[in-house]
């Protein structure tokens, strides 16, 4: 009678369990769970297939012909066909590069670009917290007033800024007290203009992202934090901040894109760049370039180095982040 008991316990000292998996001796592995589907024809990537299609068609053609005319030299002569197109090769970048313009440019540029990111981060994220301390009245108030912020096109914020800060019939130099002051005639209060029109109409976005997400955190977990004495700053520092991070790590994506390549608010704001082209950005310097200078291959030039920090900055963001232990 002992002997298929012994057998049996024999058998069952040959399986090895790791992990959840039965491993006999001789090498053959068995799962416990149910197996997993097969992934046929590319798995997720055969669902992403269409729109990578159309964002394919969409920006690779239009990157394409935008450095490849950055190749060659191309001016109103080539276009209305009065002279031939030559290739320079980098001879564009190299006459770019040269140029200290462009430095003044691009220094600028990345200044005012960060100064926009963290200012419409810091207001966004500050209001994202008062709605979930406000009641339900006005909450809907201020909801209802950022999103008329952020539906607004842009030349029109910036035309109704222009008339608030006017040095004629602006209120703000009203109430203020600075008489005929214009904003726009020197360079830091012109750039500070610009900036104050850029946030106005993009912290909406970084709001109601972060907003939701706050909406998302449970509620027992800040109101532990809160009983063990942590002040508000502290919570959204120490508690909010890391698990709002995948968050954050998109909306600071998109107003670093956004604020770098901004356009609009510089030309109608500053008259094309300033005086003297003291307010001039990247995108406004293209276009000049381009349409004002009939230059197309050194705007294209412009445009492609543009592209290229953009991708450069947020391939390092994400790396840190990643190093950083971040699932991204």
């Amino acid at each position: 009678m002992s002997a298929p008991v012994n057998s049996g316990l024999l058998e069952r000292s040959r399986v090895r369990v790791v992990g959840g998996l039965s491993r006999p001796r001789g090498g053959s592995r068995t799962s416990n769970t149910a197996p997993r589907p097969c992934r046929y024809f590319g798995g997720p990537w055969l669902y992403l297939a269409p729109a990578l299609v159309v964002l394919g068609g969409l920006l690779a053609y239009p990157i394409y012909q935008l450095g490849l005319i950055s190749l060659f030299h191309y001016t109103q002569a080539q276009v209305s066909g009065g002279e031939p197109t030559t290739f320079q090769g980098l001879g564009n970048y190299r006459e770019l590069f040269s140029d200290s313009q462009f430095w003044q440019v691009l220094v600028a540029t990345v200044v005012f670009a960060a100064a926009c990111v963290v200012c419409t981060l810091v207001v966004g994220c500050a209001l994202a917290v008062l709605l979930t301390r406000v009641r339900a009245l006005p909450r809907l108030a201020l909801m209802l007033a950022a999103l008329g912020a952020w539906a607004t096109p842009a030349i029109t914020g910036s035309t109704v800024w222009l008339f608030l800060f006017d040095a004629d019939f602006g209120p703000v130099n009203r109430v203020l007290g600075l008489g005929d002051h214009s904003w726009t005639y020197g360079r830091f209060s012109a750039f500070f203009l610009v900036l104050l029109e850029v946030v106005w109409c993009s912290f909406p976005f970084v709001m109601v992202t972060v907003y939701a997400g706050i909406r998302a955190v449970p509620a027992e977990v800040l109101e532990a934090a809160a009983l063990d004495g942590a002040s508000q700053w502290r919570i959204w520092r120490s508690v909010l901040a890391p698990m709002l991070r995948p968050i954050l790590v998109v909306v600071t994506i998109q107003s670093v894109i956004w604020d770098f390549k901004v356009f609009t608010q510089i030309y109608v704001m500053t008259g094309g760049g300033g005086i003297a082209g003291q307010n001039l950005v990247l995108n406004v310097y293209a276009y000049q370039q381009a349409f004002a200078s009939s230059q197309y291959s050194l705007g294209a030039a412009i445009g492609v180095v543009m592209l290229l920090i953009l991708l450069g900055v947020t391939l390092v963001y994400l790396r840190l982040l990643r190093r950083q232990g971040e699932e991204l």
